[in-house]
C-alpha cells in the first residue's frame, strides 16, 4: 500500500482536483461498503492481499476473483479496494423512462498512471444485461463491453470506468499464478547462487527443452528452487501459454528474449506434417490448392516430391524444397475447406448424425458404383447413375464423395407440426401455469382443466399421451424448481463441463491447493465409558484435499458444528503436516463466518471461498467422503444408526440406543486408523491410485514448498484459541472471569475499575489450565483455580474428560452446572478411572495418533516435519495387555489420593 507522503506524490503526479482526492481518499480509508454472500450460484470469499496487507473479498470465484490475482500481480497496479462506496447510474430504460440507480462497483483500482471502478460480470451474463438494459451495458465494435453511465460518472473526476468480462480473462494465466502463489508471495528468493547458476546453464545447454525434462534432470536443485527461480523470472517460462501442471507441454528459455526469438523461427518455418505442438493446417490427399489462379489437387505427399494435379488433368511432381518456398511466398495457398467452413460442418453433421446401418448401406453403394455397366448388377442403371451424381456432387461440396451416398433418411416424412398454433400455446399455457407450480397438481388434474377450457374455445382438445410428452419434453430440472423448490432441485440439477474455454481445475493442480472442511453428524449413538448411559450421536469434522482426495484430518466431539470445530481441525492440520491449503472450501454456516476463524486463515495465508448455499455438490469432495466413512466404517459397528431411517421399523429389540457400546475415546482411535491408514492406502476409482500414492505424486512434481510451513508455536496457538458463544465474560471481584464453568484469574483483573465488566476472552479446549483475556489493549493469561489438579494429564485426557462429562451431566439436567472443582474432581476418582486407565493404555502404544489433536506433549514441542507421515499402531488385544503388564492377575483395589 501506498504511505501518505507516496499518495500525495501520486496525487501530484495525476494532477487531482480537490474533488477527486476526496473521492479517493474517502475510499481509502473506508471499510468495504458491503459484505459479500454466496447466493444460488456463486462461490463468495476472503482473498488475503500481501499487497493490500487485507483481504479482500470477491463475490464470484470465476469473476471477482480472477481479477483480484490480476491486481496483485499487477505491478502497475499500486492499491486495490473491493465494494467501494455506492455511486448512482443515471441512465434511459429500455422503454425510454429515466432511471437512477445507487451501483456499487466490485473494485476502485489506483493505477501509477490513472484510477477508476472496475465491475466484473460473467459474458453470459453480460449478454444478457444488455437486452434488458441496452443504455447501460453496451459491446463496442471491438467486442469490448463498456457502461456508458459509469463512464459519464467517472470522467469529470478524470477517472475510468471499466466493465470486465470474464471472456476477456487469460485463464492459463490464471492457472499458472494459482501454481506459483506460494513462491510469489516470498520477498526474495531464498536460492543459493551455486544452484541457481546450475539450472539456469542447463537451460542455457537447451533451450525450449520441456519443463518435465528439466524436473527430471534436476541434481542438487530441488521442485522448489526452480519454481523460484521461475517466479522471480530469473528461469523465463510464458504463463500465458502452457499450464505449469502439464509440465511436459512447457517450454523452459533462459529470458524473455530468447523465447520470442525461437517463436519468430517457428512462425518463419513450414510444416507439411502435423506435430503435436503444430497448429498448421494439415496438407493430405486431396487438398485443393490455388497457383497463379487455377485449382490445383494434391495427389501424393512425398518424401521427395509433391505431385499435383492440374485443372486439364495434367500431374506435375514439384521436388519438395520448391514446394515449400512456393508455400512460403505465399504463390501457393490452400483453397480447400478448412476446419471452419460452412461446407466442412454440414458434412460433419451429415456424419454424426449417420447411425451404423446408414453407414453400413453407403459402403454397399460405394462398392456397387464400381459396377456400372454390367448386365448381372443387382441395383439398376438408373439408381447407380443417380449414386454416382451423388458421389460428385458431395466431392465438390465437401472433398469426400462417400458422404453423398449416405441415406438421408431423417429428412423423408411429413416434418409440419401436427398441432395447430393454438393447440400449441393451451399445452404450454397449462402445463407452466397450472403444473408447474407449487401446488403439484398431477398431470390428470390438469388436462381436465386444459381440456374444460379447449372445448370452450371449440379447439381440437390435444391427447393425453400428448400432454404427457409435452412435459417430458420441458427441462426436469426446471420443472422440480419450480414445483419442489431449490433443494429437490438440486439433485437433479444437470453438471456443466467447460470444454471450450478453460477455467480453472476445479480440484486444483496440486495438493494443498483446494481443501473443503466440513463437518457431518455419524450414524452411531455413543455412551458413556462409566455409566453406560447413552449420550447421543457424535459431530465428526472432515478435512479432505480436493486434488489427492485425501482425509488430512478428523477431529470428532459431541458439540454440534462450531467454528470451534473448524478452527481445532485447522489446528490439528497445521500439527500433523506444518501448513494450511491455499485455498480452503467451506459452506455457508454462521461456524465459517466469524471473525476469529477468518482472521486465523488470513494469518496463515489462506484464502477462503464459501459456496454457495443449497448446492451440496460444490463441496462433493468432502461429501462424498462422509458416505464412504458410514459404509466403509461406522456403519459395521454396533450401535449405527441405520434402522432409524425407517422409523416404522423401529422396536426395542433394533433401537441403536439400546446396543450402543462405543465410547468417545474409542471411536475416535478407530476412524482415525481408518481415515489415515486404511482409507488412505486404498485405490480411489477417480484416481486409479490410493489417495497417499496421489498426494505424494502431486507433491514431488509441484513442489514441497517447505517454506510455506507453519510452526506450530504460540503465536499460532493463541490464533487458533475459540471463544465462548457469547464472546466475552464478566470480571468477578477476587475470583476473576468464568469460561466454560472454570473461573481464571490475573492480576490484570485487581483495578476496582475492570470489576463487573465484559472483556473478549480465549480458551483452549486442549488445556483447560489456562485460558486469555483481553484487558488495557493486550491479551494476558490467566489461570484456572483449580490449575494444579488439572496440570498433571495429557491433553488428550482432559479433552475427554471435559466433553464426556460435559455430555453426561447435561443429559442429566440442565440445570447442573459444571465446577473446576467438580471437573478436577472427576479427572482423579474412581469414577473416571476406566476412563482414563484406558486412555493411558492407549497413549502408550499409540502416542503418534493421540497426540495428533494439537500436538501437545511439553511446552518446547516442536512442528513435525512436512515429510512425515502420522503412523498408527493397532490398539492391544486383552491377551496383549496381560502379557505385558507385569501387575496382571493381582487384585487392584483403587488409587490413593
Amino acid at each position: 500500500m501506498l504511505s501518505e507522503e507516496a499518495f500525495e506524490v501520486w496525487c501530484q503526479k495525476l494532477s487531482l482536483c480537490e474533488q477527486a482526492k476526496a473521492i479517493v481518499c474517502q475510499i481509502r480509508s473506508s471499510p468495504p461498503s458491503r459484505l459479500v454472500r454466496s447466493a444460488a450460484g456463486n462461490v463468495s470469499g476472503r482473498y488475503p492481499s500481501k499487497k493490500m496487507g487485507c483481504t479482500i473479498q470477491f463475490e464470484s470465484h470465476r469473476g471477482e476473483l480472477a481479477a483480484i490475482y490480476q491486481f496483485e500481480h499487477d505491478p502497475t497496479v499500486l492499491e486495490f479496494y473491493d465494494q467501494p462506496n455506492a455511486i448512482k447510474l443515471i441512465y434511459p430504460s429500455k422503454k425510454g423512462r429515466q432511471v437512477g440507480v445507487l451501483h456499487t462497483p466490485d473494485f476502485f483500482v489506483i493505477g501509477e498512471q490513472t484510477c477508476g471502478w472496475v465491475e466484473c460480470k460473467m459474458e453470459e451474463q453480460l449478454v444478457q444485461l444488455a437486452e434488458q438494459m441496452p443504455h447501460r451495458y453496451q459491446r463496442g465494435a471491438d467486442g469490448m463491453w463498456t457502461c456508458p453511465p459509469g463512464e459519464a460518472y467517472a470522467s469529470p473526476s478524470g477517472f475510468f470506468y471499466h466493465v470486465q468480462s470474464s471472456a476477456q480473462i487469460d485463464w492459463v494465466y490464471q492457472r499458472n499464478l494459482r501454481f506459483l502463489e506460494d513462491y510469489l508471495r516470498v520477498s526474495c528468493c531464498p536460492v543459493e547462487e551455486k544452484i541457481a547458476q546450475s539450472i539456469r546453464t542447463c537451460v542455457m545447454k537447451r533451450p525450449a527443452q520441456t519443463l518435465l525434462e528439466l524436473l527430471e534432470g534436476l541434481e542438487q536443485a530441488t521442485v522448489d528452487d526452480l519454481y523460484f527461480l521461475i517466479a522471480t523470472d530469473q528461469v523465463y517460462i510464458d504463463l500465458s501459454a502452457t499450464p505449469l501442471a502439464q509440465p511436459e507441454q512447457v517450454q523452459v528459455f533462459v529470458d524473455r528474449e530468447q523465447a520470442e526469438a525461437y517463436a519468430i523461427l517457428r512462425r518463419s518455418s513450414v510444416q507439411l506434417f502435423p506435430h503435436a505442438s503444430s497448429s498448421c493446417v494439415t496438407l493430405t490427399a486431396g487438398t485443393l490448392l490455388c497457383w497463379d489462379g487455377k485449382p490445383w489437387r494434391i495427389l501424393n505427399l512425398g518424401e521427395t516430391a509433391v505431385t499435383l494435379l492440374s485443372p486439364e488433368k495434367q500431374l506435375v511432381d514439384l521436388p519438395i524444397e520448391v514446394f515449400e518456398a512456393l508455400l512460403y511466398q505465399k504463390k501457393i495457398t490452400v483453397a480447400s475447406p478448412l476446419p471452419d467452413n460452412a461446407s466442412q460442418v454440414a458434412e460433419q453433421e451429415v456424419l454424426t448424425k449417420a447411425s451404423l446401418k446408414q453407414l453400413e448401406i453407403a459402403t454397399q453403394r460405394y462398392k456397387l458404383l464400381g459396377h456400372i455397366g454390367e448386365p448381372d448388377s443387382a441395383v439398376s442403371a438408373r439408381t447407380l447413375r443417380r449414386w454416382r451424381a451423388e458421389f460428385q456432387t458431395a466431392e465438390a461440396l465437401y472433398g469426400h464423395g462417400f458422404t453423398g451416398l449416405i441415406p438421408r433418411w431423417s429428412n423423408s416424412g411429413n416434418r409440419l407440426p401436427r398441432l395447430s398454433i393454438e393447440q400449441e400455446q393451451l399445452l404450454s399455457k397449462y402445463i407452466s401455469e397450472q403444473y408447474e407450480t407449487h401446488k403439484q397438481q398431477t398431470a390428470s388434474a390438469v388436462y381436465l382443466l386444459l381440456e374444460r377450457e379447449a372445448k370452450e374455445r371449440n379447439i381440437a382438445v390435444p391427447s393425453y399421451t400428448t400432454f404427457r410428452a409435452r412435459i417430458k419434453q420441458r427441462s426436469r430440472h426446471e420443472q422440480v424448481l419450480k414445483r419442489q423448490g431449490p433443494r429437490a432441485a438440486a439433485q437433479v440439477e444437470p453438471f456443466y463441463w467447460e470444454l471450450e474455454r478453460m477455467t480453472t481445475p476445479r480440484h486444483g493442480d496440486r495438493p494443498w491447493e483446494i481443501v473443503h472442511l466440513d463437518h457431518t453428524e455419524l450414524d452411531i449413538v455413543l455412551v458413556s465409558s462409566h455409566t453406560g448411559r447413552c449420550l447421543g450421536k457424535p459431530w465428526a469434522t472432515f478435512m479432505t484435499d480436493a486434488y489427492s482426495r485425501r482425509l488430512l484430518v478428523v477431529y470428532l466431539t459431541f458439540d454440534p458444528p462450531s467454528y470451534r470445530s473448524g478452527m481445532m481441525a485447522l489446528r490439528e492440520c497445521v500439527w500433523r503436516y506444518a501448513r494450511l491449503p491455499q485455498t480452503l472450501v467451506v459452506d455457508g454456516g454462521p461456524d465459517f463466518r466469524s471473525v476469529y476463524f477468518e482472521a486465523l486463515l488470513a494469518y496463515s495465508s489462506c484464502t477462503k471461498a464459501t459456496r454457495p448455499w443449497g448446492k451440496p455438490r460444490y463441496g462433493s469432495v468432502c461429501e462424498r467422503l462422509f458416505g464412504t466413512a458410514n459404509t466403509q466404517f461406522v456403519y459395521n459397528l454396533t450401535g449405527n444408526t441405520q434402522i432409524t431411517k425407517q422409523v416404522r421399523q423401529v422396536t426395542k429389540s433394533v433401537d441403536p440406543t439400546h446396543h450402543a457400546v462405543w465410547t468417545l475415546g474409542d471411536l475416535y482411535g478407530y476412524l482415525t486408523e481408518w481415515a489415515y491408514e486404511v482409507y488412505d492406502q486404498q485405490i480411489h476409482p477417480a484416481l486409479e491410485m490410493s489417495p497417499r500414492e496421489a498426494f505424494k505424486k502431486g507433491l514431488a512434481r509441484s513442489g514441497e514448498r517447505v517454506h510455506s510451513t507453519i510452526d506450530y508455536d504460540d503465536t499460532f496457538r493463541f490464533f487458533s484459541l475459540p471463544t465462548t458463544p457469547k464472546g466475552t465474560a464478566t470480571v468477578e471481584p477476587g475470583r476473576g472471569v468464568k469460561i466454560n464453568y472454570v473461573y481464571y484469574w490475573s492480576d490484570e483483573f485487581r483495578p476496582a475499575s475492570l470489576e463487573h465488566t465484559q472483556v473478549p476472552v480465549r480458551y483452549d479446549p486442549f488445556n483447560i489450565g489456562v485460558a486469555y483475556a483481553f484487558v488495557k489493549s493486550r491479551w494476558v493469561e490467566c489461570i484456572s483455580e483449580y490449575y494444579l489438579q488439572l496440570k498433571g494429564h495429557s491433553e488428550r485426557e482432559l479433552v475427554l474428560a471435559t466433553t464426556e462429562l460435559r455430555k453426561r451431566l447435561s443429559t442429566h439436567s440442565k440445570e447442573v452446572s459444571i465446577t473446576a472443582k467438580r471437573l478436577a474432581e472427576f479427572l482423579s476418582s474412581a469414577q473416571s478411572h476406566e476412563v482414563l486407565l484406558t486412555q493411558r493404555l492407549q497413549d502408550a502404544d499409540a502416542q503418534s495418533v493421540f497426540a495428533q489433536m494439537g500436538g501437545y506433549q511439553d511446552k518446547g514441542h516442536e512442528a513435525q516435519d512436512t515429510q512425515s507421515e502420522a503412523s498408527f499402531q493397532p490398539l492391544p488385544t486383552e491377551q496383549e495387555k496381560e502379557a505385558t503388564d507385569v501387575y496382571a492377575g493381582l487384585e487392584i483395589y483403587e488409587e490413593y489420593q
